[in-house]
């Protein structure tokens, strides 16, 4: 039986990361090119004095194989924080030995350890996992809708 943990990551990760990251992209039929993160976006992002995510590592038998990636925000309604998962994956060598489970069981510990009203997430409308999220009780949010807004939209509403 295979060796699996799941575990925080640490500075020393932010290679994993960016590597995990550009194995994602290739999953959701993006160019790796298109991954700007760097090790330096990491190290400065999710370790220095005021995180701006958090991360765990999934191991299987000591190797690095997949990651979760999350940060708070919060619901005014509620009065309370949420914990939003902006990428889960784990390797397709390393699936079928329970580590999405172990990382989603991990960061639904962390939400009701710090008292967040909400764990959300986001799913492409193609992406078979979505049926793993329904299992473990996630609904499609049907009312509410998915906005954004980019560099250089963001430029543009900036100036005026």
């Amino acid at each position: 039986m295979a060796d699996k943990h799941v575990r925080p990551a640490v500075p020393g990760d932010a290679a994993t990361i960016v590597r995990l990251v550009q194995s994602l992209a290739v999953y959701e039929k993006e160019p790796v090119s298109t991954v700007e993160l760097t090790e330096a976006d990491v190290l400065r992002d999710g370790f220095e004095d005021s995180p701006r995510f958090e991360a765990l590592i999934a191991e299987l038998d000591g190797a690095a194989v997949g990651f979760a990636l999350f940060f708070h925000n919060y619901s005014t309604w509620q009065g309370r924080p949420g914990l939003y998962l902006e990428d889960l994956y784990v390797e397709e060598s390393a699936r079928g030995h329970g580590l999405g489970m172990d990382l989603m069981r991990e960061l639904a510990r962390i939400a009701e350890e710090r008292g967040c009203a909400r764990f959300e997430l986001s799913v492409l409308d193609w992406n078979p996992t979505r049926e793993f999220y329904h299992r473990i009780g996630f609904e499609d949010m049907e009312k509410w809708l998915s906005y954004r807004l980019e560099q250089p939209g963001i430029k543009r509403l900036a100036q005026g």
